[in-house]
């Protein structure tokens, strides 16, 4: 069925209203939290009826969801350009991780995903979440070491998921830390070393 200049303009239009909804709800949940956060505040800052709102989403958690899900796909996004880009695989993979301690240090993330996702969405909902964006990158990367010979071919999914509940701790540490930069500037060091105690021996 093809669909008509009118039919596109509606669909892109309810697109565009959407994203700004979602937008909208990461700058405020960011800045007050969800609890103090309402749904007339993010409809009047996206300039819409709260009707318009409740055309998209079924209320505050689902928009909270959608926020959520709009940051960690954008950091995965960031991230994932760095693990498949071009270069020597352990400096892809280097690179990554100090890209990743630098995104706990974001607001946006710290608040959104790291502090209210496990209220707002329940721990088990939150860690799925979690597991669906960020634990495929991190597979990605250790496959990419072991292809290379950088490191020893262990279990991979055995290893990625430690890996991945290493980094996922260091995102809380970071974000609960008196001094983030120094914290996150720790995790950086703390899971290099643990990458290179499983780094193949050979001169350099």
């Amino acid at each position: 069925m093809v669909m008509t200049t009118a039919q596109s303009r509606r669909v892109d239009y309810s697109e565009s209203t959407r994203n700004a909804l979602v937008d909208s709800a990461v700058a405020l949940f960011t800045e007050h939290g969800y609890a103090a956060t309402s749904l007339d505040a993010i409809a009047r800052r996206t300039r819409v009826t709260k009707g318009a709102l409740y055309h998209h989403f079924s209320g505050k958690q689902a928009l909270f969801e959608a926020a959520f899900d709009a940051v960690e796909s954008g950091v995965i996004a960031r991230l994932g350009q760095v693990v498949t880009g071009p270069g020597d695989a352990w400096d892809r993979a280097m690179s990554a991780l100090r890209g990743y301690v630098g995104v706990c240090l974001e607001p946006d993330y710290q608040r959104i995903v790291i502090h209210e996702g496990p209220v707002v969405m329940g721990w088990e909902r939150w860690r799925a979440a979690e597991e669906h964006f960020s634990y495929g990158l991190v597979k990605a990367a250790l496959e990419a070491l072991i292809a290379a010979g950088e490191i020893e071919a262990l279990p991979v999914e055995v290893t990625a998921r430690v890996l991945f509940g290493a980094l996922s701790t260091g995102a809380t540490i970071i974000a609960t830390a008196e001094d983030p930069e120094r914290a996150g500037a720790e995790v950086s060091l703390t899971i290099t070393r643990v990458l290179e105690g499983m780094r193949v021996t050979r001169l350099r």
